[in-house]
């Protein structure tokens, strides 16, 4: 299922030149002092190459730990091993050298919420009334408790989890991770929140342990980062299931130390503003580095406490984004953001890193997206999904341990307004024109050139298999 390297990125030159094929190139010069992070794990050196991925089968292992981390509105391009000319990611640019980097992967929607319902349920997000909400904005909606989830699967099969970071599934009394498989939940429950003072998008406090409120006004990404740390460092007598949500670098465009630029916007949440988290009127391309280049050196401090414990080897470690990059991302040559089907939208970057079973240095054009991960975590953990909610996603545990072919299949989104449906290079798009499109993405990743007029049969077949996808999902209301 591997292609040659030379169309490792994107079927195109653009992304591949700037991503460089040494992933080590934007590493830390020798005159800057390495971070804690850094000392914690070696670096291989600058000048190893990505090859192909190829199984490594043979091998045996114990189940792994499951280190699932999600940047928050993370653009395809934003780490330098995925093509920034300006953002540098040094411990993600590791982690890809170490284990294997994907170029065609996708979250399960083009916004927060609907993206973890996929993740979480392995589903569409359209199968769940919850999921229809784009994103979840208020109490009357929510990952229903008795609704199998990655983690309750998980954890009857023996896996301790827990969930650090933004949930965004549903609202306290009726929705928590802790009702729906997470043994423990330290996080916030809304979609945004300012990064000191804690307010959510109706002023309200929104960091909790558990279901009670959790006081702590330091910049949450450090305070994210500090109990991630502390719980791959304990003594765990069973795998575990850590899911690691950071709010990094969703709006408000707020970095560590910013506490006038943060005074500002609390002053106009307790005026009222209901927008004010928005930051329409704040940001900028060089603040937004400021909070990925933080957000590389917080996985890079997570990862180091793994590696002090022992368990790096053992631990399946996962990278990734829900959804496209925001205002100040750089997503070229994509075209779209979040909320939107075009690539920008939905196409994010993925790293997943396997010491004992997977060999580093790699990269794969294999086209996933989020119910993908669902399934093959089940698999390696030794869980199966409930024979009532099949999953959408498909394991990807026989291909990577064992190098067998995954199926071509079609990966499907929907949205209000936009569907799409991608099958091998092809992907179907009609967006809010209305007017139905057809792409090569192993030529266009842009999606400027239609070959609808030339391919009628092909769109004809794509757009059927939408069409009965969607006959099966629960309508939009309203």
């Amino acid at each position: 299922m591997s292609t040659p390297l030379s169309r490792r990125a994107l079927g195109g030159a653009a992304v591949g030149a700037a991503a460089g094929v040494a992933l080590g190139a934007s590493a830390p010069t020798a005159s800057a002092a390495p971070s804690p992070a850094a000392a914690g794990s070696a670096s291989p050196s600058a000048s190893v190459e990505e090859r192909p991925f190829r199984a490594a089968p043979g091998r045996h292992s114990k189940r792994p730990h499951i280190l699932f981390i999600l940047g928050d509105d993370l653009g395809w391009a934003d780490l330098s091993s995925y093509g920034s000319p300006h953002i540098r990611t040094p411990h993600l640019d590791r982690l890809a050298r170490q284990g294997l980097r994907f170029t065609n992967a996708y979250s399960g929607s083009a916004t927060c919420s609907p993206t973890r319902f996929s993740l979480y349920t392995g589903r569409y997000p359209g199968r769940t009334k919850g999921g229809l909400a784009e994103p979840i904005a208020d109490k009357s909606v929510g990952l229903e408790p008795t609704h199998p989830t990655l983690a309750s699967r998980l954890r009857d099969a023996g896996y301790s989890t827990a969930l650090i970071g933004k949930w965004h599934c549903g609202y306290l009394p009726d929705y928590s991770p802790t009702a729906s498989g997470w043994d423990e939940f330290f996080g916030n429950f809304g979609g945004a929140l300012e990064y000191y003072s804690k307010l959510g998008l109706g002023g309200e406090y929104d960091l909790y342990e558990g279901d009670a409120a959790y006081k702590d006004l330091r910049y949450y990404t450090r305070i994210l980062t500090e109990r991630a740390s502390e719980y791959v460092s304990r003594d765990h007598d069973r795998p575990f299931l850590l899911n690691l949500n950071f709010t990094t670098p969703h709006w408000p465009w707020i970095a560590d130390g910013d506490e006038e630029a943060s005074a500002e916007i609390v002053r106009r949440i307790k005026a009222g503003d209901r927008s004010a988290l928005w930051h329409q009127d704040g940001g900028s391309v060089e603040k937004y580095k400021e909070m990925v280049e933080d957000l590389d050196r917080s996985v890079g401090t997570v990862l180091a406490a793994l590696k002090r414990a022992g368990r790096e080897r053992d631990t399946l470690v996962f990278f990734g984004s829900d959804n496209g990059g925001e205002r100040f991302s750089y997503n070229w040559p994509l075209a779209g953001n979040k909320g939107s089907l075009q690539e920008g939208g939905i196409r994010v970057p993925s790293i997943l890193r396997w010491p004992a079973r997977i060999d580093g240095g790699q990269v794969s054009d294999l086209p996933v997206f989020s119910p993908d991960w669902t399934a093959t975590l089940l698999e390696l953990g030794g869980a199966r999904p409930h024979p009532a909610y099949p999953l959408d996603g498909t394991s990807l545990a026989g291909h990577l341990l064992r190098g067998e072919d995954v199926p071509e299949r079609d990966l499907f989104w929907r949205v209000r307004g936009e569907r799409a449906l991608r099958r091998g290079d092809w992907k179907y798009y009609r967006g809010k024109s209305g007017r139905d499109q057809l792409f090569n993405l192993a030529e266009d990743a842009r999606e400027q050139a239609d070959r609808a007029p030339y391919e009628q049969a092909r769109l004809a077949e794509l757009k059927a298999s939408w069409e009965r996808t969607d006959a099966g999902l629960l309508p939009y209301g309203g």
